[in-house]
């Protein structure tokens, strides 16, 4: 059975996947760069799992190829490796914008390009991650924002590349979410309550929301959806709260 590749898998939102494709009876590719994590994932759910260098692309690629034939080729990939630097452009330094650029699209290029080579022949889906924050300007965000809308644009021009042989790009742009990069925000009361208030729904998003649609979007059963950047953030991107008034 092919499986499923998730790069940075050790991630909150890569591990809720990873379970969530398990239980569903799937089989997985654990990847990242720490290899203690990702043995512990592995033994917790049974699956193989590979040690990548995310610095260049064919280490990517090398990696994946490797793996190839052991896990029985793969039907899809989620590229959930990601990083959160909230600063205005006149606060971020050129290496801090670097990391951002390198840790968010550098990688989502990479995850396109090995799949792009590996994923021709068979078809499949390749999931990759942005933000609301690409969609909607939301101050101090203009680094990540920046990285993030390059990711877009990236998944609709490789869904128009890859069209032909059935291999599927879509992006999923949350908006917050309870992991660990944005633990400092939710775990502060005032600070949780601000960002949920900005969220027409006014809650914040948990990993199992994520996890649920990345599911969806790597079932071959929903293969009549490519190019797209689908919102998942509480209404953040699109819809203006209107606020219960006090009684």
């Amino acid at each position: 059975m092919a499986s499923t590749v998730i790069l940075g898998a050790t991630g909150t939102i890569g591990t809720a996947l990873a379970r969530r494709l398990v239980a569903d009876g799937g089989n997985v590719l654990l990847a990242g760069r720490n290899e203690a994590k990702l043995s512990a994932l592995a033994v917790e759910l049974n699956q193989p799992f590979v040690e990548i260098d995310f610095s260049t692309s064919r280490a990517v690629e090398d990696a994946l190829q490797t793996q190839f034939e052991r896990c029985g080729g793969y039907a899809g990939l989620a590229n959930c490796i990601g990083s959160l630097l909230l600063k205005p452009a006149h606060s971020t330094t050129d290496d801090e914008f670097r990391e951002v650029i390198e840790t968010n699209l550098f990688t989502a290029f990479a995850a396109v390009r090995a799949a792009g080579k590996l994923f021709r022949e068979r078809g499949g889906s390749i999931v990759l991650f942005a933000s609301a924050a690409a969609e909607l300007g939301i101050q101090n965000h203009e680094a990540i924002a920046a990285a993030k809308g390059g990711v877009i644009g990236l998944a609709r021009s490789a869904a128009a590349t890859y069209a032909p042989y059935n291999l599927r790009v879509n992006v999923i742009c949350p908006g917050l979410v309870r992991t660990q990069l944005t633990q400092r925000i939710w775990e502060s009361t005032a600070a949780a309550k601000n960002s949920a208030d900005l969220h027409a729904l006014g809650r914040l998003g948990d990993p199992a929301h994520v996890a649920s649609l990345a599911a969806w979007l790597l079932d071959p059963a929903n293969d009549w959806i490519t190019g797209q950047a689908i919102g998942l953030d509480g209404g953040l991107s699109r819809v203006q709260p209107r606020r219960k008034s006090a009684t």
